[in-house]
């Protein structure tokens, strides 16, 4: 697990609970606790800054043609795990701790608990044991995969929608 206190970051901005840190060799922006938190607990909440039709790389996906854009926009550093210790709840605007997460972790979670078919899919380097490699959404996971994670309501819907056309084709 990457922790802040780690001498190769510098911090960017600071939100009291967790701030922004870049990599000073690799420049990538990362968001990192500030306080502990233990499982269930709020980190933050969040809104849309703007809903867009289309998915960008820094939007969070709401519904099938529906991607927003996290406000506060710090947010948006959040990066990717295949063993994340936050869930972003699209229905209840929340950030929530899947696990005690101490000060100074990062915090990661699961793109596609939120993605069904991302904008730019990418290779996973996160290192656990777990990982799935390439990441390009939830519609291109094993559902058996799928269900050791939590995953937004949208998400589970898509995977009930499919799972019904399989079923009747």
């Amino acid at each position: 697990m990457v922790t802040a206190t780690h001498s190769g970051y510098r911090l960017i901005s600071d939100h009291v609970f967790a701030a922004v840190r870049q990599n000073l060799v690799s420049n990538q922006k990362a968001f990192f606790a500030q306080r502990t938190y233990k499982p269930g607990e709020v980190v933050a909440y969040f809104s849309a800054g703007a809903i867009l039709n289309e998915p960008t790389y820094l939007t969070v996906q709401v519904g099938i043609d529906k991607h927003i854009m996290l406000q506060p926009e710090h947010l948006q550093y959040i990066n990717h795990s295949c063993d994340p210790n936050v869930f972003f709840d699209t229905f209840a605007m929340q950030i929530v701790a899947l696990k005690e997460i101490a000060e100074g972790d990062e915090m990661t979670f699961f793109y596609p608990s939120t993605e069904w078919d991302m904008a730019q899919p990418f290779t996973c380097f996160c290192g656990c044991s777990n990982c799935l490699g390439e990441i390009r959404g939830a519609a291109h996971i094993n559902p058996e995969i799928l269900s050791t994670y939590t995953l937004t309501r949208f998400i589970q819907q898509q995977l009930h929608d499919r799972s019904n056309k399989e079923k009747r084709a």
